[in-house]
């Protein structure tokens, strides 16, 4: 099962909560929702990894962002967390050039070169953080900002489907491979 295969990589509920920080969060992060391996949970964290990692920031943004969304929708933290380091130094390029496609589809009469705007949160609290994020977007333009959601919104439902596809992939693989052992030990 694909359960087996992912218990491997991520932490235990139990070492997640006997954790000295995440103690100090409270019983939300503990929600034992939070660190289900089932198809949907799973499926789940990786839609909200997928849409939160084109959060423009830093990867401790996009954390936050899916941990937070996560929580809310009650899926899978660490598989949410995890998913939005697909949008890194080498990736971010190309994923927001073609954000910056799908948003020209939408405003055809905006359409100017992407301006190099640089956003910068560690230097504001957090309470300051999405009014920054909004005034980037707005510095990037119409197009960008209409794009990054609807790409985010692509990636999470392109995510959900491949997950659930290939879980279900996988479970019919190992029934079949499981009734091909119990035919070879039938005498």
């Amino acid at each position: 099962m694909p359960r087996k295969f992912l218990r491997r990589f991520l932490p235990s509920h139990e070492s997640v909560a006997n954790n000295r920080y995440v103690a100090r969060l409270g019983h939300r992060v503990r929600h034992p929702g939070l660190w289900h391996l089932n198809r949907r949970s799973v499926a789940g964290g990786v839609a909200v990894g997928m849409f939160t990692g084109l959060i423009p920031g830093s990867n401790p943004v996009q954390f936050a962002a899916a941990a937070i969304v996560a929580s809310i929708a009650r899926v899978n933290l660490p598989v949410a967390m995890i998913t939005t380091l697909y949008s890194n130094p080498f990736t971010i390029v190309p994923l927001y050039w073609v954000a910056y496609q799908i948003g020209s589809i939408f405003t055809p009469n905006d359409t100017q070169p992407m301006p190099a705007v640089e956003l910068s949160l560690l230097d504001k609290p957090i309470g300051q953080w999405w009014p920054a994020i909004v005034d980037w977007l707005i510095g990037m333009g119409k197009t960008l900002g209409i794009g990054l959601p609807l790409l985010g919104l692509i990636l999470a439902a392109a995510g959900y489907v491949a997950v659930l596809g290939g879980w279900r992939l996988f479970v019919m693989w190992e029934w079949r491979r499981r009734a091909q052992r119990r035919a070879a030990a039938k005498p």
